[in-house]
């Protein structure tokens, strides 16, 4: 059983869930004199490894969704991303173990390897993939779709982009409640800080709420790696309350409501020129994390994250201190993607992702 339900079995009969992942996922400790770092600990939360056809972040979240979308009777899902989106990915790869039919509406990104392997991996597990030149062009492109859909009496469910709806949250106010248990369990004190990329705002809304539900009063440095009008403090403060209320209706005793709105430090100056778009610093920490760590990370989220991180500890702001790094990437191997190498078996609208030249900062690019 999952901690959120241990510590508050009222809400299990009404949340829908659906054992998807392998939880918890580990919580590794490094001490940092053995980095040569100035902080006293480097814990790293694994979810990278949350899951075992597919890791990463997604996994929490789809848990919940892909749950109601059995509950609801529904025979697909449909859901938002750019070209390479790992949401995507995630949603098919699991919604392929749940019997159901993916959609996934797809707007441009910059050119990168991981986009080809993702566009790939998703089409080789039968991804029904739909290339769209714009987010609002997705959307239109999603109602058409649906109504199609429902003139032939299929049902399909919407899962917003991230998996960052108020139900999607969830799966991290779970993954806070995971991290107190583990520290508990393996003596550690307390983060001083967390670091945590901000994207659709689904994982940092979560990890607020379930961090103060669970007792962790520290900082949590939520790092931007999409525009803006994705992620700002209204859309926050909307998506707070909204899973807040989720929690806290009936007589389950869940004690954060959305009056209690506690909000990350948000940090802007990673996100570089755009998204998608790696950066120097951000791909000097993917470098990092793989020689000193072992872990694998990417330019587009977790290396822009690690590289803030890195930028602190080179002062004496976390000096001593015991600082956790959320690793939100999937370390997993892509499905099934030897199976297809020729992308010209994909639709037209992606053939441009596999012909045009990868960025310059890319690790593979020549």
């Amino acid at each position: 059983m999952i901690e959120l339900f241990e510590r508050y079995p009222d809400l299990e009969p009404h949340l829908p869930y659906r054992q998807l992942g392998r939880l918890p996922t580990p919580l590794d400790c490094h001490p940092g004199r053995d980095l040569g770092i100035s902080c006293e600990h480097l814990l790293i939360k694994r979810d990278d490894q949350s899951g075992a056809a597919y890791g990463g972040n997604k996994v929490r979240k789809l848990e919940f969704l892909l749950a109601d979308a059995i509950r609801q009777d529904c025979q697909g899902v449909i859901t938002f991303g750019t070209a390479g989106s790992n949401h995507a990915l995630a949603t098919a790869v699991y919604a392929r173990q749940c019997d159901l039919i993916c959609y996934s509406m797809l707007s441009p990104q910059p050119v990168s390897s991981a986009v080809r392997k993702n566009l790939l991996a998703g089409y080789g597990i039968g991804n029904r993939l739909m290339g769209y030149e714009s987010y609002e062009d997705s959307v239109a492109g999603a109602r058409a779709l649906l109504k199609e859909a429902s003139e032939r009496g299929v049902r399909l469910y919407r899962v917003r982009g991230g998996g960052s709806s108020p139900l999607g949250c969830i799966g991290f106010v779970n993954a806070a409640l995971e991290l107190r248990r583990q520290l508990d369990e393996q003596d550690l004190p307390p983060p001083d800080v967390i670091y945590v990329s901000l994207g659709t705002m689904g994982t940092v809304t979560g990890l607020m709420i379930g961090l103060q539900a669970a007792g962790i009063d520290c900082p949590v440095v939520a790092v931007r790696v999409v525009a803006e009008e994705v992620a700002n403090e209204p859309r926050y403060r909307v998506l707070y309350r909204e899973t807040s209320e989720l929690l806290c209706g009936g007589d389950a005793g869940f004690p954060v409501t959305g009056e209690s709105i506690r909000e990350p430090d948000v940090r802007h100056e990673n996100f570089g020129p755009g998204y998608g778009h790696y950066t120097e610093e951000g791909m000097r920490a993917v470098r990092f994390a793989r020689d000193a760590l072992g872990i694998g990370l990417e330019g587009t989220y977790t290396g822009k994250t690690f590289a803030a991180l890195m930028k602190d500890l080179e002062g004496e702001k976390l000096q001593g201190k015991s600082v956790l790094f959320w690793n939100t990437y999937n370390s997993m191997p892509l499905p099934e993607i030897d199976g297809l190498l020729d992308y010209q078996a994909l639709p037209p609208f992606f053939h441009g992702f596999f012909e045009q030249p990868l960025q310059d900062l890319d690790p593979e690019a020549r």
